[in-house]
């Protein structure tokens, strides 16, 4: 009897703790210094669009960076030779490239002003954060100062083949015809017509991965996939990878609802779309693992469960708020 009544006890407490430890709304404020974006060719700050402004490029490219000043390179040639083509081939196509400096302690921000030089601000765009974030709370900055009509965000170690964003956007134009299909029914939405996102997957190279790893890794990612799934997120395989295409519309009612910053934010975002109704899809796409994660192999996974947890008993609870209207 005393040991049920102290696991009672135990549980009340961890509930009362999680409901007051959490703030309703996310911070979404910014220091005075992320506003602005260096222009290299006239020396002068300018100020970031605000994210209500009407989108004036096809596609914007969030690329989240802390000390990725020796893998982003590699991953930004990739990058700009594939949208430089495309553009050579439609010239109707526009695009931005925002490299987002989670609060870095290298080069990064330096390599990200020669890029603006070399392709020009409206191409190439800084936004270096005062201190560090997250990976989460920076994609979420780069998101509010883009101006594109559909939103991409990519890692900065180029583990993924840039140009299967032409699958991505394939699949983007499925979900945009479920999207109307929702808009014609019940949904609350008023702009479910125009909400769509599409993850990019690794679940395919599962078995492959498993096979280079240890037992112990593959049960903490076995562990991983069950939570999810068990808490979150059902209908996407591969929650965490970095590849990652929005609408705008629903990049907006996403980040702007977004409380988690560190390593599970995209489950955040996923349970969030699931909430609302906005379709998601999934695409197959190539990987491979780089060196240098600023991942700590355990403490990582542990921080990303505490988060998944938190993620469903907060919103359960009623603790964090989700705004349906902007």
């Amino acid at each position: 009897m005393f040991l049920i009544a102290a696991a009672i006890i135990a549980i009340s407490l961890f509930l009362l703790y999680t409901f007051l430890t959490a703030k309703p709304y996310p911070a979404l404020t910014r220091h005075d210094s992320e506003k602005f974006y260096f222009d290299p060719s006239s020396k002068v700050k300018r100020k970031f669009p605000d994210y209500s402004e009407t989108p004036t490029v096809n596609l914007s490219v969030i690329v989240p960076a802390y000390n990725e000043e020796e893998r982003l390179p590699i991953m930004m040639e990739e990058t700009m030779e594939y949208l430089e083509t495309r553009q050579t081939k439609d010239s109707s196509f526009k695009y931005e490239v925002i490299i987002v400096d989670d609060g870095s302690k290298d080069k990064t921000s330096q390599f990200g002003l020669k890029q603006s030089e070399q392709y020009g601000v409206d191409k190439v765009r800084v936004l270096t954060l005062h201190e560090n974030r997250g990976k989460g709370g920076a994609v979420r900055l780069g998101v509010l100062s883009s101006r594109g009509r559909q939103i991409l965000f990519v890692d900065a170690d180029g583990a993924s083949k840039f140009s299967d964003l032409d699958k991505l956007e394939g699949c983007m134009n499925q979900q945009l015809e479920k999207a109307k299909g929702l808009a014609a029914g019940s949904s609350s939405l008023k702009n479910m017509e125009s909400m769509a996102l599409v993850c990019g997957s690794r679940a395919h190279l599962e078995e492959e991965a498993i096979a280079s790893r240890s037992v112990f890794r593959t049960f903490l990612m076995k562990g991983f996939h069950l939570v999810v799934w068990l808490l979150a997120v059902r209908g996407v395989r591969d929650t965490q990878c970095g590849f990652k295409l929005f609408t705008r519309d629903a990049a907006l009612h996403l980040f702007l609802n977004l409380h988690v910053e560190r390593w599970a934010f995209d489950v955040d975002l996923l349970y969030l779309a699931q909430y609302f109704g906005i379709p998601a899809g999934e695409v197959a796409i190539q990987w491979q693992e780089i060196e240098g994660t600023k991942m700590v192999p355990v403490w990582s996974w542990l921080q990303m469960g505490r988060d998944i947890l938190l993620i469903r008993l907060r919103y359960t609870l009623g603790a964090w708020k989700i705004k349906t209207k902007f």
